[in-house]
């Protein structure tokens, strides 16, 4: 069975995101060093997510009826173009626009790359498949900061240079992705619509009936909360290490330890499931991050707070992949490159809505509220986790696997000599 596709897939999404963790830090410094002050670094970090809201659907409605590559090219040329753009900015206004344009360029990336995996992995594997997605994302998300640490340097008013260095070297690590995108969506003979019974272009689904699929907002919502837990974390433990007395490196390796704790947990994703059941795994680690997110709160001694984040990353690694599992399986088949890009969509108003969220706790009580407030998120997270899946959806992958004789072992087959003629829904 070939799989390399994934391996492909998952490398590259590695370099694009790692690209993106490292500009994202250094587009702060560099408007830093073209003083901007904390409300204007707000503004451009916000920028980063302005144009997806946008973007998402249209974006998701083409790959539901054409080919996902595409997307890929486009989110590496506008990535690596709003990084090495945003290093010769000479303007608030100029970084702002260039950021929107790196935010767009990620969004494009992600929505075809989950749509390939979608597309070519059977029901029963999407979430190991996409835990394995995931885990290039974990590795980004760990090299890049620290990569934009070692290159930014503040000493004798060098910020502006080295910041600039920064965001062009993020725009060749993400043209790296290029050199592993070969092959990674299957180009097998297309059958005709006709020659099915379907229509040459089938209507799309209008988004409020997406959006009212059972399993489609639960989806949305636990990747929301998800994804705010992990960015939440990011903002405040430096401040939580600062009124604790803890060294601004010693932050930085108790965040490189929860990263960590996430990839293990996506490493391991296929034997966690087999053994707890996605349902069992999904509720339970929503809800015990729920407790550890209110215990990071707690005026805890270092090593129980190492101990505790590590926990914490390993039980927010189930949560964006089974999330995007729940999201395809619930949707309509002709519109799961759209659900997929509203789930995106809640994640960019996640990444707006909580940080300010946090903020405004911050400064009202203290800032061992924002994690609170991720406690109460992820356990409302837990409530619609442990819902049963949608009957339709469970009677719609049976339906698929009765159409292949010998059921999932032929299915798997048949995917793999012919993938467009495994599931004629998807031409």
């Amino acid at each position: 069975m070939d799989r390399g596709w994934l391996l492909r897939l998952v490398i590259a999404f590695g370099f694009t995101q790692a690209a993106v963790s490292m500009a994202r830090p250094a587009v702060s410094y560099r408007a830093l060093a073209l003083g901007a002050d904390e409300r204007a670094i707000g503004v451009i970090a916000g920028a980063y997510a302005l144009l997806p809201l946008f973007a998402a659907v249209p974006l998701g409605r083409r790959t539901d009826h054409g080919r996902c590559t595409p997307l890929l090219y486009l989110g590496v040329a506008l990535i690596a173009a709003g990084c090495a753009l945003s290093g010769s900015a000479d303007s608030l206004t100029t970084l702002a626009a260039w950021s929107g344009v790196m935010g767009l360029g990620h969004l494009a990336f992600v929505i075809g790359a989950q749509s390939i995996v979608a597309r070519r992995s059977l029901p029963d594997e999407q979430d190991r498949d996409f835990g394995h997605l995931t885990v290039g994302v974990s590795l980004g998300q760990l090299v890049g900061p620290l990569a934009a640490g070692l290159t930014v340097s503040g000493q004798d008013g060098a910020m502006g240079r080295t910041s600039a260095l920064a965001l062009v070297v993020a725009a060749g690590v993400c043209a790296v992705a290029l050199t592993s995108m070969w092959r990674v969506e299957a180009r097998a003979a297309r059958r005709s619509r006709k020659a099915v019974g379907a229509p040459e272009e089938p209507a799309a689904v209008p988004v409020r009936h997406i959006l009212r699929t059972r399993g489609v907002p639960a989806g949305i919502f636990i990747s929301l909360a998800v994804l705010s837990a992990v960015d939440v974390l990011t903002a405040y433990l430096p401040v939580i290490g600062e009124e604790r007395g803890i060294a601004p490196f010693v932050v930085g390796v108790l965040l490189s330890l929860r990263a960590a704790a996430t990839i293990a947990c996506r490493l391991v994703m296929a034997p966690l499931i087999r053994l707890l059941g996605r349902t069992v795994l999904l509720a339970g680690s929503c809800l015990l991050g729920a407790l550890l997110c209110a215990a990071v709160a707690l005026p805890l001694p270092l090593w129980a707070l190492a101990v505790l984040l590590t926990a914490l990353g390993f039980c927010l690694g189930a949560g964006q992949p089974l999330s995007m599992t729940t999201v395809v399986q619930a949707s309509p088949p002709q519109a799961r490159s759209t659900a997929l890009a509203l789930r995106l969509t809640g994640n960019r108003l996640g990444q707006v809505a909580a940080p300010a969220a946090a903020g405004l706790l911050a400064g009202a009580t203290g800032p061992t509220a924002p994690f609170l407030m991720l406690g109460v998120l992820l356990l409302a997270a837990t409530g619609l986790s442990a819902r049963k899946p949608n009957p339709a959806t469970e009677k719609g992958i049976r339906r698929v696997f009765n159409q292949v004789p010998g059921g999932l072992a032929e299915a798997r087959k048949k995917r793999d000599e012919h993938p467009s003629d495994a599931f004629p829904e998807r031409d």
